[in-house]
């Protein structure tokens, strides 16, 4: 009878932390993480933030390698904006629920029924549809976005739904919406936060647009996890239910170490108010993407381009 042997781990430096420093220098290598990364890969990052500054920092960055801690779209985006750099994902199958929600073909058919409306996408989306949108936004720029639209001209808003119902609410205007949604924003229990919220009757609710409006709407300030992480700081308040990933309320913490931070419950007894696709990159995935220059990012070309056209748009909208 014959075993399969169990495949042989690579050795890990017994430092990652200086492991990875070293690999920076050498390779010249910017690490990009979001706020929903383990706390390890946070304090790893050279820059930290949401979809927005990360895609600002992609876009000026003078390193020769771009290390992205975050899921797909993400590392796309920095491809997107940068052809020539070598971008490097620690788990390829870090994808977004989000983005798997918008199918491109089912998008271009959709498109194909609003001919005269503009098309602006949330970045949470994959290339393919970036290049099928005229502007990319991201919960950051959002309401500020459409509010530089004409009022007469017609808008398709792909792919969250309840951003884009947020939005709608913000700005007034009447949207054709793309029914995606993300499947941890969609997961807090209303009920829940509500008895959370008699539990701790002096806190403060605060939350991502991307959550449904029975939840937002008991929300006491809605913001982008960047906004949220501020509002916390400059608020007189000492504790606060955050609704949102809860990957951000190690930056909270930090920023804040005197004030309470309470996750907001899912609807099940489970672990499922954390992204399962942020959560399969880990320190030691990063480490040996760093040292195999791989799992890399590619695309083709003229996906590319037309993927860059919208997204270039969102950045000079958004200054």
């Amino acid at each position: 009878m014959f075993t399969t042997a169990a495949p042989i781990k690579p050795a890990m430096p017994r430092d990652l932390f200086s492991a990875i420093a070293n690999l920076k220098r050498e390779l010249n290598a910017v690490v990009l993480a979001h706020y929903y990364q383990d706390p390890d890969i946070q304090d790893v990052a050279d820059y930290l933030g949401d979809s927005l500054g990360l895609s600002q920092q992609a876009a000026q960055t003078n390193a020769d390698v771009i290390v992205f801690a975050g899921v797909h779209f993400m590392a796309e985006t920095a491809k997107i904006l940068n052809p020539d750099k070598l971008v490097l994902l620690p788990d390829l199958d870090a994808g977004c629920s989000l983005a798997e929600s918008c199918p491109p073909n089912e998008f271009a058919q959709f498109k194909a029924k609003y001919p005269d409306h503009l098309v602006v996408s949330y970045i949470n989306c994959t290339a393919e549809i970036k290049a099928m949108s005229d502007i990319i936004c991201t919960s950051a720029n959002a309401v500020k976005i459409v509010n530089q639209i004409p009022a007469d001209q017609p808008i398709i808003f792909a792919p969250d739904r309840n951003l884009g119902k947020y939005v709608m609410e913000q700005t007034g205007r009447d949207m054709v919406l793309w029914q995606g949604s993300c499947i941890v924003h969609e997961t807090f229990s209303e009920k829940k936060m509500v008895q959370l919220k008699i539990q701790h009757p002096d806190a403060e609710v605060i939350a991502h647009p991307e959550c449904e409006e029975a939840v937002l709407r008991h929300a006491d300030y809605i913001g982008s996890t960047t906004a949220l992480l501020k509002y916390c700081q400059n608020s007189d308040r000492h504790s606060f239910i955050v609704v949102t990933e809860p990957g951000i309320i190690h930056q909270m913490q930090k920023a804040a170490p005197n004030k309470k931070f309470i996750p907001a419950p899912p609807l099940n007894n489970c672990a499922c108010n954390e992204c399962p696709h942020m959560r399969l990159n880990t320190l030691e995935k990063l480490y040996l993407a760093m040292k195999n220059r791989t799992p890399e990012i590619t695309l083709p070309e003229s996906t590319r381009i037309a993927a860059l056209r919208p997204i270039q748009k969102m950045l000079s909208m958004s200054v």
